[in-house]
C-alpha cells in the first residue's frame, strides 16, 4: 500500500496563501462565501480579470508607472486565483503567458543603471499567482509550456547576488511554492523541473536564513521526490541529506514536518537511499519526531520508522533500542485517524522481530491495537491486525492476549478488507500452534487463580484452540467445564452466548476425533431373515393381531432381535405358546415397519411415523430401531420444538435424541435466548450437558 500520498500534498494552495501582504490582501480580497453572489455578474468579474492581464501585458517595462501597474495587477490577480471557481476564467482571459513574461525583471531603460522600481516583487506576484492557478493539474501543462519553469528557476538564484532582504526571499519563497504545485502528481513536470536544473538551487536553499524560504524548498524537494527515482538520486547526489537530517530537529513545526516529509519521499520505495539517509544520522531525530506537537510531523515519522524497519533486522531493534515503541503505542489512543494508521504501521514492521514482540507488548501495546479491530477504517485496522500477527508470534504475549480478550476480539470483530481477515485468520492457527508447553501452563494458571472474568476468557479461547491431547487436562482436570457451564447460566445473554458457542465448537472437535454414540448399529446380516418373509405365512409360527388385522411372524427372528420378545416367547408369560398374540396401542403402519426392521436390520423411517416407532422400539427394546428413529427425529430439531424434543427423549431415554437437542440448543441458543421458556430450558438440561462433555472429554483419544 502507497502511503506517501497521505501527507504528500496537505494544502498547497493554503501554503500560497499564508504569506501574502495584508494590505493586498484587505483592497482586494475575494469572499469566501458564494463569490459570483459578491460581484454584480460574471461578466463585470470576468472584465476585471482582463483588465488586469490586460495591464500586465502592457506594462513589462521599467518605467515607474508600468511597474507599479504591474505589481498591483499581480497582486489583484493572486487574490482572484485564491477562488477555486474564478481560476478557469482567469486561463480563458490570457492570464497565464501574462504572469509568466512577468517573472523576469522588465529589460532596462536607457542610461538606468540602480535597481528597478519594486525589484523582485512584480516577479513575486506573478510566481504566486502562477502557483495559485497551478493547484487545478488541467493547468499545470500549460503554464509549463509557456516557459514559466526556466524564470522560476532564475528566480531562485536570486539568493546568491542579494542581501537577504524581505523582497528576495519572498521570490525565491514563491518560487519555490509555484514549483511544488507544478509539479503535483505530474511525472513530465517533475522531469522537467530536473532538466531546467532546479534541484541544486532547492537543495541550497535548504540552508537559507530565512525558516519561510527553507521551508518552501523543502516541499518543492518533497514533491519532486515522490515516485522519481532520478530526482531521488540527484537530490542525494546534491548533498540534501546532512542539511535535512539537522531540519529534522528544528524546533520550528513547520521545518521539521517538511524536511521528514522529503526524507521520506527518498527512501519510498529506495533501498539505498534508505541506507544513505540512516548513514547520515536520521533515526534518532525521526524518533525524536513521534513527540512532535505538530501530528503531522509525527505521522511522517511514524511511516517513516516502519519503511526503516522494513530495511533489516537491525533496524528494527535499533529503532525499539533507541525509545521509539512507547510514543508509538501512546500514539494509538490519538483522535487522529490517520496518525493512529501509522503508529500501527510502523508497530507491525517492529512486530516482525522476536525480541520487539516482547516489548511491544511490556509497553502495553496490546490492548490500543485490540481496540483498533473496531475501526471503521480498513487500513487502520489491517495495520492493526498485522501486528497482533506478529505479537502472538512470541509466546511470552499470548498468555497476555488471551488474558485481555484478545481471543473474543479476533473472533468476533468484523473485518472490511479481504486481507484483514486473513491475516486475522492466520493469526488465530498461529495463536493455536503455540497453546501447548509453558504457555499452556501459564494458562492454566490463570484459570485458576486470575479473576473470575479472565478465567472465563481463557477458558473460552481453549476451547477453541487447546489440542486434542489437552481437553480432558483444561476442561475436566482444571475446571474448564465449570467455568464454560457457568457462562451458560449467568445473567449475561452476551456470555451466555459466548458459552454456547465454545461449547459447541468444543462438541463438535471431540466428535471429529471421538465415534460419534448417535450413529446407528451397523447390521449383522446373517441374523436377519431378509425382506422376502416379512407378513409371510410360508414357516410362521405366530400371528400377530393389529388393529384388527393379521401379522406373520416366525419366533426364531424373534427370539434373535430383542430381550422384549425372548421374555415373551422363552419366559412364563402368556404369549409364549399362544398362536395368536394380540398388539395394543400401536398402530399397523408403526408395527409394520418395525418388524420389517427386525427382518433386515433396516428401514426407511418417515418422520410422521418416527415418534411412534421410537415408542415401540422402547418398548419393545430394539436399540438398532431407536437409534435409527433418533437420528430421523432430530433432524426435524427446531427453535420452536426443541424442548418438546428433549422432553420425549427424556421419556424414552433416548440419549443420541437428547444429545442432538443439547447440541443444537447450543448452536442456536442465540435464537432460542429469545424465548420467555429458554431459561428454564437451560436450567434443565444442565446435568445432561455436563454428562455429555464429561463422557466425550473423560474418553482417551482416539486421533484418526
Amino acid at each position: 500500500m502507497d502511503r506517501r500520498t497521505i501527507s504528500t500534498r496537505k494544502s498547497s494552495k493554503r501554503k500560497l496563501e499564508q504569506d501574502s501582504e495584508p494590505e493586498n490582501q484587505d483592497r482586494h480580497k475575494i469572499p469566501a462565501t458564494d463569490t459570483a453572489a459578491s460581484y454584480e455578474s460574471h461578466q463585470k468579474l470576468t472584465r476585471d480579470i482582463q483588465t488586469q492581464v490586460d495591464i500586465l501585458n502592457s506594462s513589462f517595462s521599467s518605467l515607474e508607472a508600468d511597474r507599479a501597474a504591474a505589481k498591483r495587477a499581480t497582486s489583484v490577480l493572486s487574490q482572484f486565483a485564491k477562488t477555486e471557481d474564478l481560476v478557469d476564467t482567469m486561463v480563458d482571459c490570457g492570464a497565464v503567458p501574462a504572469l509568466v513574461m512577468h517573472l523576469q525583471a522588465p529589460p532596462p531603460t536607457r542610461g538606468e543603471n540602480g535597481p528597478k522600481l519594486y525589484e523582485h516583487e512584480v516577479e513575486r506576484g506573478s510566481a504566486l499567482a502562477l502557483g495559485l492557478l497551478a493547484v487545478k493539474p488541467e493547468h499545470q501543462q500549460l503554464i509549463v509550456d509557456a516557459g514559466a519553469l526556466t524564470h522560476l528557476v532564475e528566480l531562485l538564484k536570486r539568493h546568491k547576488n542579494a542581501d537577504n532582504s524581505r523582497a528576495v526571499n519572498g521570490a525565491v519563497r514563491k518560487a519555490a511554492d509555484a514549483i511544488t504545485n507544478l509539479a503535483h502528481e505530474n511525472s513530465g513536470i517533475k522531469t522537467r523541473v530536473r532538466i531546467e536544473g532546479a534541484i541544486s538551487y532547492l537543495v541550497e536553499l535548504l540552508e537559507h536564513a530565512d525558516t519561510k524560504v527553507q521551508r518552501a524548498a523543502a516541499g518543492a524537494l518533497r514533491t519532486l521526490a515522490f515516485k522519481n527515482d532520478e530526482n531521488k538520486n540527484q537530490i542525494v547526489e546534491c548533498n540534501a541529506l546532512p542539511t535535512l537530517v539537522m531540519m529534522l530537529r528544528s524546533e520550528d513545526t513547520a521545518i521539521h514536518y517538511e524536511a521528514v516529509g522529503v526524507i521520506g519521499n527518498l527512501v519510498h520505495s529506495s533501498p539505498h537511499i534508505k541506507k544513505a539517509v540512516l548513514l547520515a544520522g536520521a533515526l534518532q531525530p525521526v524518533i525524536g519526531l513521534l513527540s512532535s506537537p505538530c501530528s503531522e510531523s509525527q505521522r511522517e515519522a511514524a511511516l517513516l520508522l516502519g519503511q526503516f524497519a522494513a530495511a533489516d533486522s537491525d533496524c528494527k531493534v535499533h529503532i525499539v533500542q533507541r525509545g521509539a515503541v512507547k510514543p508509538l503505542i501512546d500514539m494509538l489512543e490519538s483522535s487522529d485517524v490517520q496518525l493512529k494508521e501509522m503508529a500501527a504501521f510502523a508497530l507491525g514492521r517492529l512486530a516482525q522481530e522476536t525480541h520487539n514482540q516482547a516489548g511491544i507488548a511490556h509497553n502495553g501495546g496490546i490492548v490500543p491495537l485490540l481496540r483498533l479491530l473496531d475501526s471503521k477504517s480498513g487500513p487502520l485496522q489491517h495495520n492493526a491486525a498485522f501486528t497482533l500477527y506478529g505479537l502472538v508470534d512470541n509466546e511470552d504475549n499470548v498468555a497476555d492476549l488471551i488474558k485481555v480478550g484478545g481471543f473474543q476480539k479476533l473472533q468476533d470483530g468484523e473485518f472490511i478488507i479481504q486481507q484483514t481477515k486473513d491475516c486475522v485468520a492466520k493469526t488465530m492457527r498461529r495463536l493455536e500452534e503455540k497453546i501447548h508447553g509453558r504457555v499452556l501452563n501459564h494458562l492454566l494458571y490463570l484459570m485458576r487463580v486470575a479473576e473470575r472474568n479472565i478465567q472465563r476468557r481463557v477458558a473460552l479461547a481453549l476451547a477453541y484452540l487447546c489440542a486434542p491431547d489437552d481437553r480432558k487436562v483444561v476442561f475436566i482436570d482444571k475446571n474448564g467445564l465449570d467455568l464454560l457451564l457457568g457462562l451458560l447460566e449467568s445473567g449475561s445473554v452476551k456470555l451466555q452466548c459466548d458459552g454456547s458457542v465454545a461449547l459447541y465448537r468444543l462438541a463438535t472437535k471431540a466428535s471429529s476425533v471421538f465415534p460419534v454414540d448417535a450413529a446407528p448399529l451397523s447390521p449383522t446380516s446373517q441374523v436377519y431373515l431378509g425382506e422376502q418373509y416379512v407378513n409371510n405365512p410360508t414357516l410362521s409360527d405366530v400371528t400377530f393381531l393389529v388393529e384388527g388385522k393379521r401379522f406373520y411372524a416366525h419366533r426364531i427372528c424373534l427370539l434373535a432381535s430383542s430381550d422384549a420378545f425372548r421374555a415373551m416367547f422363552d419366559g412364563g408369560y402368556r404369549e409364549r405358546n399362544a398362536k395368536d398374540v394380540e398388539i395394543p396401542n400401536i398402530r399397523w403402519d408403526v408395527f409394520e415397519l418395525m418388524m420389517r426392521f427386525i427382518y433386515t436390520g433396516s428401514v426407511e423411517i418417515n418422520i410422521d411415523l418416527a415418534q411412534d416407532l421410537l415408542r415401540a422400539a422402547d418398548q419393545y427394546l430394539l436399540d438398532g430401531l431407536k437409534r435409527l428413529c433418533e437420528c430421523t427425529i432430530a433432524q426435524d430439531i427446531s427453535v420452536e420444538n426443541v424442548s418438546l424434543m428433549y422432553e420425549l427423549s427424556e421419556g424414552f431415554n433416548a440419549m443420541s435424541l437428547r444429545e442432538s437437542c443439547i447440541l443444537f440448543i447450543l448452536k442456536q441458543f442465540d435464537k432460542l435466548c429469545t424465548k420467555p421458556w429458554s431459561s428454564h430450558l437451560i436450567q434443565r438440561i444442565m446435568p445432561d450437558v455436563r454428562h455429555y462433555f464429561e463422557k466425550a472429554l473423560g474418553k482417551p483419544t482416539k486421533l484418526t
